[in-house]
């Protein structure tokens, strides 16, 4: 075998592995702290002139100025709350960008590990430093009601071409229904109803890819929702 036309082995990173200990710049998916550069994401490491980084091995939410996206609080400091976007870097929340006054300390008061918050995505800086706020018209604690995930590359057929399948689903369950970019849905409701547009999501999921898929998803809540109209 010819070595010279040999390709460079393909090398797999997890999250947190080190890319590169020297001067090499942060590429895709990846990002430096202390001199050095992690992977950010599961995939392939790779070597370009813009720098060192990462081909995921599947697709990940990267968020961008201007999504709506659902989160999940999984920490609190004195100042701000740490976010779980499904984005591959920190999310933090600082106490400047709710729409409370919160003490130095008192973040707990206010927001809690668990708790889902619906907020905006301000800006993703070149370091992938992002900035979420909830101090906007319509952003607030979701509480009550039920999450459903999907990967957030399915979250337009979700929505349908001019909003027509968000709106079938809003009007034949009569559930209020909110799309995160992110790929996490918010369902609220009669419980029994929630549940029944939970399962027709995941079909859109499932297959987004079909034809007449609007009509699939219709005939799919007529059969299963008339059962609650009778009992009111």
């Amino acid at each position: 075998m010819d070595r010279r036309n040999a390709k460079p082995k393909r090398e797999l990173v997890l999250p947190g592995d080190v890319l590169d200990e020297g001067d090499a710049k942060p590429g895709e998916y990846a990002y430096a702290r202390e001199g050095k550069v992690y992977a950010a994401v599961l995939g392939i490491k790779n070597v370009s002139p813009l720098g060192v980084g990462v081909i995921p091995l599947w697709g990940q939410y990267m968020p961008s100025a201007g999504d709506l996206v659902i989160g999940i609080i999984n920490d609190i400091g004195s100042s701000n709350w740490m976010v779980d976007i499904k984005a591959p870097y920190p999310a933090p929340l600082h106490v400047n960008e709710v729409p409370w006054k919160v003490e130095f300390g008192d973040t707990s008061r206010f927001l809690n590990i668990g708790n889902v918050v619906l907020l905006k995505v301000l800006s993703v800086d070149e370091s992938k430093k992002i900035q979420v706020t909830m101090n906007d018209s319509g952003l607030r604690r979701l509480e009550g009601g039920m999450l459903v995930e999907i990967a957030h590359s399915k979250v337009s057929r979700v929505i349908g071409k001019s909003g027509s399948m968000i709106q079938l689903l809003k009007g034949m369950s009569d559930c209020r229904i909110t799309v995160g970019q992110n790929g996490r849905i918010w369902i609220d409701g009669d419980e029994d109803r929630a549940a029944v547009v939970a399962e027709a999501i995941k079909m859109i999921e499932e297959n987004a890819q079909s034809h007449d898929l609007t009509n699939r998803i219709k005939d799919f809540l007529e059969s299963r929702l008339p059962a609650y109209d009778e009992e009111e």
